[in-house]
């Protein structure tokens, strides 16, 4: 099956926006430092479980001062129940370091500098950039890369770069991070890894996972 034009992509990127308008950053947070604390904890984890969290970790920690002063033993128990929560804790006490020696305790808006904090990849510098700060960014995590490798925007074994290059390509800048929103809600709540909702999708037809799974079915 060959990949979908520029025109395809955008045909089904409004189908997914027209079932998702509302999308949005889901981790609860009230500025960048949160933000970026925030995508930290939800690396291999659920938003969900890191909003349960937060509330509490926000009250205590309000800026990188409160984690740097605390010990890791005791940051560790406050996200005891996010996964990897040992090693975040020490990105946590490690980035809040790196923000105060080299950017007066603010986060910094630029993705080049974001990468260099500890813990923080190119998804979670693309989340912060967009949400934060409003520049232009696709952030691809598990939903986005399932959502464009199923429609075949993208190939199956194209790597996560590439994943975002090519929808970077295929879709107009000024819609990179409501468009990166869509896609998530859409591979979370409707093309689930495990049960995507096939029968009912309205993109099935051009879908070559989801035309398999029907055959499947009915055979």
């Amino acid at each position: 099956m060959s990949l979908k034009s520029k025109k395809k992509t955008m045909e089904a990127i409004d189908v997914i926006a027209e079932l998702f308008p509302e999308a949005e950053c889901e981790l609860v947070h009230s500025n960048p430092f949160e933000l970026l604390i925030a995508v930290v904890l939800s690396a291999q984890c659920t938003d969900a479980l890191v909003n349960k969290v937060t509330p509490q970790l926000f009250k205590k920690y309000q800026k990188p001062e409160d984690y740097i002063q605390v010990p890791l033993e005791e940051l560790e128990q406050d996200i005891r129940s996010i996964g990897l929560f040992r090693s975040k804790a020490k990105h946590i006490k490690k980035l809040s370091q790196s923000l105060l020696e080299s950017y007066n305790g603010e986060v910094p808006k630029a993705r080049d500098e974001l990468i260099k904090l500890a813990g923080v990849g190119r998804k979670t510098a693309n989340v912060v950039t967009s949400v934060a700060f409003g520049v232009p960014a696709i952030a691809v995590d598990t939903h986005v890369e399932r959502v464009s490798k199923r429609l075949g925007i993208c190939r199956w074994k194209d790597s996560v770069r590439e994943v975002e290059e090519t929808l970077m390509k295929k879709i107009p800048q000024e819609r990179w991070s409501d468009s990166h929103h869509q896609l998530i809600f859409f591979g979370r709540y409707h093309c689930k890894a495990q049960s995507p909702k096939c029968i009912q999708c309205p993109l099935v037809d051009m879908c070559r996972e989801g035309t398999k799974r029907i055959k499947r079915n009915v055979s």
